[in-house]
């Protein structure tokens, strides 16, 4: 029997102040309870909670995808002016996984970038640093917070469809 799994690739815990409750270890043995084989954690704008998520699934068994829900500039990173117009979001998310080695390096260091470099009220990138640190990583289009979703809700499916090739251009064939 071909049986079909739920793998959870949008999850946020306690490490994501404001939307996230779940702490590692519950969350750990409830995806065990719920058959799970695998489980991802993409906490807002951070990693902080990387090693605890990665030790506490690999004790249950389960494989640890890491990852996170960044915060995507509109234009640049390094822009405090606010590019953003009158009813326009400041930045989009963008779901990050590492599917491997160099893609968890890749998602520390833009993780770490997003806060030395890009910080204005959360941590941000831009596609310039995203396309520098693509590599190993696959891209999720998020929440209604992403940059497609976003713009297909003010009815600008041209905007959306093209940002959609963009990012598909970037983070290469298959990866987003």
């Amino acid at each position: 029997m071909n049986e079909k799994k739920f793998v959870h690739l949008h999850l946020h815990t306690d490490y994501s102040l404001l939307d996230g409750a779940i702490q590692i270890k519950p969350l750990a043995q409830r995806v065990v309870e719920l058959g799970m084989p695998a489980c991802a954690m993409t906490d807002h704008g951070n990693m902080f909670g990387a090693i605890s998520f990665y030790q506490a699934m690999k004790a249950q068994g389960v494989k640890p995808i890491i990852g996170c829900e960044v915060y995507i500039a509109r234009g640049s990173r390094k822009d405090r002016a606010g590019a953003a117009g009158p009813g326009q979001k400041a930045n989009f998310h963008l779901i990050l996984l590492a599917k491997d080695l160099e893609g968890y390096r890749n998602l520390v260091r833009l993780t770490s970038r997003a806060y030395t470099e890009g910080f204005y009220y959360k941590p941000r990138i831009d596609r310039e640093l995203l396309a520098e640190h693509s590599k190993g990583l696959i891209a999720l289009s998020a929440c209604m917070s992403g940059m497609p979703s976003a713009m297909l809700a003010r009815d600008c499916f041209e905007d959306a469809a093209s940002t959609a090739v963009e990012f598909q251009e970037i983070m290469g064939k298959g990866n987003y």
